[in-house]
């Protein structure tokens, strides 16, 4: 079972040197940018007053920084196919490790980040932001966990994956990239372009097959989905699978893989967004006083440990 150590740096792709123009300085940075992109929270605002100030968040004017690119640049090239079905078996037999959700949000909290300029909390006050701004709105207490445990499959880093497996947008593989994919022009360099079986609309699947289905770009989502998703129920698991499917949710794209138990669910997903993106602000939950009502939270829906 992992152990409280040392603070880390969020962490830079393994693949290539840290330098200014690289990756993401932090995992963060990515949400950040969504926030440039998607001023505006979909649907149902987060009645907040930090729903308030996300338009506070740097700003990047016309174009994102050099290391957004830089990650998405490596992203859309790696995000395979192969390398998908590659990380499902490493992970998804779920023998990594075991944790409870209390152990595994300590284990993120390592990952405190000391670059970004936009807030100096930590990865447990994020978490806390969103979930005690669901919980505020009278939302269920199944969405309330859900926004406590929605970050957590950033455990990744920890296990050593590169950034571009864990964050940013995320979208099928095996069929055609859609260009409303934010860099789409990136995918030239993903061999899957040029695959026959995989650059048709369809590619591998079948008209209205179901999200279900389809294979997602490897990262967080799908990750803590996998972790909980015997647990919670279906509309939470959702929100955890596909919180960050933009191309869908915000642009109304692969509408053809779904069905229409997929677009009745996506309001869910749609509703958890402006939690997520737009809760983030410089007062910090005290999470010593918080902490009594999320370990019943926990315990009504999840048991004591998890394995990851």
């Amino acid at each position: 079972m992992p152990q409280k150590r040392k603070t880390h740096h969020l962490q830079r792709d393994a693949q290539r040197p840290a330098r200014p123009d690289g990756p993401l300085a932090d995992l963060d940075e990515w949400e950040v940018d969504l926030v440039r992109r998607y001023p505006d929270p979909p649907g149902e605002s987060a009645r907040t007053a930090a729903n308030t100030q996300h338009r506070q968040f740097r700003d990047y004017a016309s174009d994102a920084r050099p290391g957004v690119k830089e990650f998405y640049r490596q992203n859309h090239r790696f995000q395979t196919v192969d390398f998908v079905r590659g990380k499902r078996a490493a992970y998804l037999p779920l023998r990594k490790t075991t944790m409870s959700v209390w152990e595994a949000i300590d284990f993120l909290n390592t990952l405190v980040d000391d670059s970004d300029p936009d807030t100096e909390l930590a990865q447990i006050e994020h978490l806390l932001q969103t979930s005690e701004a669901i919980r505020k709105d009278g939302h269920p207490r199944w969405f309330t966990l859900a926004g406590l445990v929605h970050d957590l499959g950033k455990v990744l880093c920890l296990f050593g994956e590169p950034q571009w497996a864990v964050v940013g947008d995320t979208f099928p593989v095996g069929c055609a990239f859609s260009q409303k994919i934010v860099y789409h022009e990136f995918f030239a360099g993903n061999p899957d372009s040029r695959d026959a079986r995989y650059r048709t609309r369809l590619g591998i699947y079948e008209d209205g097959c179901g999200l279900d289905q389809v294979l997602m770009s490897w990262g967080h989502d799908e990750y803590m989905y996998q972790v909980v998703k015997n647990y919670l129920p279906e509309p939470a698991c959702y929100m955890l699978r596909y919180h960050s499917f933009y191309a869908a949710h915000r642009e109304g794209e692969y509408d053809y893989l779904m069905n229409d138990h997929d677009r009745d669910m996506f309001r869910w997903v749609r509703k958890f967004n402006a939690y997520d993106l737009y809760t983030k602000a410089d007062a910090r939950p005290c999470a010593q006083e918080l902490r009594p009502f999320y370990e019943d939270l926990i315990a009504e829906y999840l048991p004591d440990v998890l394995c990851w």
